[in-house]
């Protein structure tokens, strides 16, 4: 009788682990997971480490001392753990590597790691010269989106998605001026602009967009939208609006930049950061829904706006960072066959989210540049897997990243909570879009 109670007790507790595994995986991680993977770290390392070839030779003198005493054959070096910190999603391990070792040696090594210690992946960083940090993670953060409570972002920051080591993915304007958003319909390009909307709204920044759909993505946004085109024959007013914008800024700049023989040298700016505050403009963040909209030409006159358009843009992306004007692009393709121009505008945007694509040479137009491998991730993204991309840099960083579900509606609810905070600026206010106040049932308090 007592050997069939704790049978049915056992199949119960192994039944709601189950659930909790497949409802909420942190909680089944910090219960179950984390115990476990911490004494397979700690029981296998040195082992470990010598079957993913993670060892030098032991330095002479050790081997002399333990030839001297008799004490047998000397170990090799491997190594040294420097802390250990869990987390919600995995675990962190600090390594010291030993002499002759270098990061990508551990790099190389990840994928065997990940398979000795019985983690979903290891993400290798360097935190400073000899020292590396493992970032394991316990299951598959981007099965399910699940953003951190604490998101610490800058004055020009919004926190998007969540990377596939746990960390939330920020898009800092200030770091990266100018970024390309690529992939297929329905691949979720619209999911990460309303992440990104939604982030930027709460900020003290004029947010411009150019949706040549209609403004069918970009119109629910309109509350906190400083400028609006809809339309190519808009778009180019509006671009022609920002360049002179652009340039008001400069001049600006040029008057208070503070190159007076009497200014101290650390007061000298070439960028409106340096500027005080009560002379600073506010950020610009252009939003552009589908780039080929802008390309796309069906006469002569098509062709000269076209032209037009894109000689702006070029000016834009190349100058504006200086006076806190950003870009960011959306596209399906954007190749040079869209025309004169794609692909000197397409080399300044230094920031690259691709979803899933239908053919790798649009993967190639966005990661390239980057690395070989961050296109093959590109174009192995399932289609059920909506919202999740690959993102990168010119600096060959990249990794995968995940947009949490935000239907329209409630991005459109953050954009009208904080309305109040919409800019006004007097070169756009051809294009300010006309809001409709919303009834007094569906507001947010």
């Amino acid at each position: 009788m007592g050997g069939g109670v704790l049978l049915a007790l056992a199949v119960l507790i192994a039944g709601l682990l189950w659930v909790v595994r497949v409802k909420a995986p942190a909680v089944y991680w910090s219960l179950v997971g984390l115990p476990a993977a911490l004494g397979r770290v700690l029981s296998s390392y040195r082992a470990t480490m010598e079957a993913c070839e993670l060892t030098v030779a032991p330095p002479w003198w050790r081997v002399f001392s333990k030839s001297a005493n008799g004490s047998g054959q000397t170990p090799p070096g491997i190594p040294r753990i420097r802390g250990i910190r869990p987390t919600a999603t995995g675990l962190r391990l600090r390594m010291r590597l030993a002499a002759g070792l270098e990061p990508d040696h551990v790099v190389k090594s990840a994928e065997r790691l990940r398979h000795a210690w019985g983690v979903h992946s290891v993400h290798v960083s360097v935190v400073k010269p000899g020292v590396v940090e493992l970032r394991l993670t316990g299951f598959d953060v981007l099965e399910q989106v699940r953003m951190p409570r604490r998101l610490v972002a800058g004055p020009l920051s919004a926190v998007v998605g969540l990377r596939e080591d746990g960390r939330p993915f920020v898009r800092d304007f200030r770091k990266i001026p100018h970024g390309l958003t690529l992939g297929a319909n329905d691949s979720g390009k619209s999911m990460y602009q309303r992440c990104l909307i939604k982030a930027l709204a709460p900020l003290d920044v004029a947010l411009v967009g150019i949706d040549c759909k209609r403004g069918v993505e970009q119109s629910p946004f309109a509350p906190r939208l400083s400028a609006l085109a809809t339309s190519p024959e808009d778009a180019d007013g509006l671009l022609s609006a920002l360049v002179g914008e652009m340039e008001d800024r400069f001049d600006v700049l040029c008057l208070h930049q503070g190159i007076t023989p009497g200014t101290a040298l650390e007061d000298i700016t070439s960028d409106i950061w340096g500027l005080p505050a009560k002379l600073r403009p506010v950020p610009v963040v252009v939003l552009i829904d589908e780039i080929a909209e802008l390309f796309l030409t069906t006469s002569r006159a098509d062709t000269e706006r076209r032209d037009r358009m894109v000689t702006q843009l070029i000016r834009y992306a190349q100058l504006a960072r200086a006076v806190g004007m950003y870009l960011e692009i959306n596209g399906q393709r954007f190749g040079s066959e869209l025309g004169r121009g794609a692909t000197s505008l397409r080399a300044q945007l230094t920031g690259r989210v691709v979803h899933r694509c239908n053919d790798k040479q649009t993967a190639e137009m966005g990661l390239g540049d980057v690395d070989e491998l961050a296109v093959l991730a590109a174009t192995s993204i399932s289609p059920e897997r909506r919202g999740m991309a690959v993102a990168g840099d010119s600096s060959g960083n990249w990794f995968r990243i995940r947009t949490p579900y935000t239907t329209l509606g409630e991005a459109a609810g953050v954009c009208r909570q904080f309305a109040h905070l919409t800019p006004h600026l007097a070169a756009l206010d051809a294009w300010r879009p006309a809001t409709v106040e919303a009834p007094a049932s569906s507001r947010i308090p």
